[in-house]
């Protein structure tokens, strides 16, 4: 079922090489999803624009059956230079497809013109080209605007390549598989000070430097050491290095916070809080904080998964079925279909990497090589599912 005819290899890769050299950031995928819709229709499928801003909802319906299913692809960029010289690199400077969103792309509008053409299954598809899935919310706009209201679907499934595991491999493995993704900030109010007088004020930079010793302490001495966490300090401000005599009243702290599960997420968000207005009250200055829920963790169902597995095992190969695999520190705002509806989220092994070629990486390029396997998944998916 991985063979793909030469004609159609062709112009899918093409198609992912052009979206690969005009990428666009998350709410801006002005060209790439009008050119989704456009084949989309072309290929007898219903089209829905708008949710999400630019978000595009392909749905084909095949028989009497009475269960609907989607299938998520990202379809956005992100704000970083590309270096891999290739003949299809990005033509956007600051911009690239260093994730492999253009073959995830082009993955599932090759599935649905398939299935379009020749698919044998009995039921409702929605294939969902979602924007903004890089830290830009794409996934809880297109829940807000009303996908579920208007899209009713029984599962949710969602693929992502993955640099290293083998060519065409599918990962279907049940639980956490990426972390929850949020952001924390803390800042730091004191008393500014000459440098040579420090007593005169309150010193909110040696507050900061005591802070970040304690934060980083959070997941190794108060969190389960069974339990999956992390809590790294990103991004610091203050004080001025044209004025090296003056100790600033403000430094600000920011990061990310990552967990896999409801109770360490909360978890982390009270620790950070706490541990900053201690260090502050041992300091006499105040602290202001922050801490920004962003993407919930992405946990397979137990029954998508299972369906998933017997899709590749049937209809692929036992040999591209991996029931095992480590999850990922990283998130997906896939998260937003898959806590609303049973979801199985998948690697597909994209083989050996380039060099420095791993995800968000500027030398990082979608093999190719992966598009007959994708197509393959999601078409067994859907004839498995919707038998």
């Amino acid at each position: 079922m991985t063979d793909m005819d030469p004609a159609t290899l062709a112009d899918l890769t093409a198609l992912r090489r052009d979206f690969h050299a005009h990428p666009e950031l998350g709410f801006e995928e002005e060209r790439t999803s009008a050119i989704v819709a456009e084949r989309l229709a072309a290929a007898g499928i219903e089209v829905t624009r708008g949710l999400g801003g630019t978000g595009v909802v392909g749905t084909l319906r095949r028989g009497s059956g009475n269960r609907a299913v989607l299938l998520r692809a990202d379809m956005d960029a992100l704000a970083m230079p590309e270096e891999t010289g290739l003949d299809y690199a990005s033509t956007v400077p600051g911009k690239m497809h260093a994730c492999g969103h253009d073959g995830h792309t082009v993955m599932l509008l090759g599935a649905a013109e398939a299935l379009a053409k020749d698919g044998e299954f009995f039921g409702t598809v929605h294939f969902v080209f979602q924007p903004a899935e890089e830290g830009r919310g794409g996934g809880a706009k297109m829940v807000a605007d009303g996908f579920f209201e208007q899209f009713p679907v029984d599962a949710a499934y969602g693929l992502h390549n993955m640099p290293g595991l083998d060519l065409g491999v599918v990962a279907a493995v049940e639980g956490p598989q990426l972390a929850s993704s949020d952001s924390w900030e803390v800042r730091f109010r004191g008393v500014g000070s000459h440098g040579a007088k420090p007593h005169q004020g309150r010193d909110a930079v040696t507050a900061a430097g005591v802070f970040l010793a304690q934060v980083h302490g959070i997941v190794a001495r108060e969190v389960d050491p069974l339990e999956p966490a992390v809590i790294s300090a990103c991004a610091l401000e203050a004080g001025s290095f044209q004025a090296l005599n003056v100790i600033p009243d403000t430094v600000r702290i920011g990061g990310t916070a990552r967990a896999y599960s409801t109770a360490v997420r909360d978890q982390l968000e009270e620790a950070i809080g706490r541990h900053a207005r201690g260090v502050a009250a041992g300091y006499g200055i105040a602290a202001e904080y922050e801490f920004r829920r962003r993407i919930p963790p992405v946990v397979n169902a137990a029954e998508p998964v299972a369906l998933a597995q017997d899709a590749v095992r049937k209809r692929m190969g036992e040999d591209l079925l991996r029931t095992a695999f480590p999850p990922s520190t990283a998130g997906d705002d896939f998260a937003e279909f898959g806590t609303r509806v049973p979801g199985a989220y998948v690697w597909l092994g994209m083989g050996e990497t380039r060099v420095n070629g791993q995800h968000h990486n500027t030398n990082y390029d979608f093999n190719d090589a992966c598009i007959p396997y994708g197509v393959a998944f999601w078409r067994a998916v859907v004839e498995e599912e919707l038998a």
